[in-house]
């Protein structure tokens, strides 16, 4: 009798468990399905993208001697668990910083989605004083000078060398390159194009 009464709430037991290992796998699974059909496919979900999709995506191959500019070495998972908006610049001055400013306008403008976003410049230059004061939370590669202009060739797009080609690039959290955003992109529509992309990708 004991026994026969046992058995009912150990199999429901049994199937809450299996329940919510499914939902687990379904909820870690599709973002990732989502992010490959993209690339697969050429999908963009609701309208037309202003940005280049990068074909097929190009997962970045990371230096274990790349350091921050306040000479951290860059943790290995850099790109792992959230967006990255990335600029590529040489000397950057004047129209690096605009273009560093127009970076900080459109995380702020992602309002809750601000948290799954990062801000990232790589560079040559190794006096960023004023850009660490300007963008506290702005991750800065600038050295070894060598291994940072190698780095920056895995940004290369249409034959464009990165540290010249003004462009905003995107990350995605598995740690590809997939999008890249002419220099002339109007603001408003590279916003539209991040914010779609997040909406459609619980991942980050």
């Amino acid at each position: 009798m004991h026994t026969e009464i046992e058995n009912p709430e150990y199999l429901a037991r049994q199937g809450r468990g299996r329940l919510m290992l499914i939902s687990m796998l379904i909820f870690f699974v599709t973002p990732i399905v989502v992010v490959i059909a993209m690339y697969k496919l050429d999908w963009r979900p609701q309208g037309n993208s202003v940005g280049e999709l990068v074909v097929p995506a190009r997962l970045l191959n990371m230096q274990h001697t790349l350091l921050l500019s306040d000479g951290k070495l860059v943790p290995a998972n850099i790109w792992k668990d959230k967006w990255s908006m990335l600029y590529v610049a040489g000397d950057c001055a004047e129209q690096c910083n605009r273009k560093l400013h127009l970076m900080r306008q459109l995380h702020v403008s992602l309002y809750k989605e601000i948290p799954r976003m990062q801000r990232v410049l790589i560079t040559t230059s190794q006096d960023v004083t004023a850009f660490n004061k300007a963008y506290p939370e702005l991750l800065i590669m600038n050295q070894p000078v060598v291994e940072i202009s190698a780095l920056s060739e895995q940004f290369q797009v249409n034959n464009e060398p990165a540290m010249s080609s003004d462009r905003i690039y995107l990350i995605d959290p598995l740690g590809h390159l997939m999008m890249s955003f002419a220099p002339d992109t109007d603001p408003a529509l590279i916003r539209k194009d991040i914010t779609r992309l997040m909406k459609y990708s619980w991942a980050g």
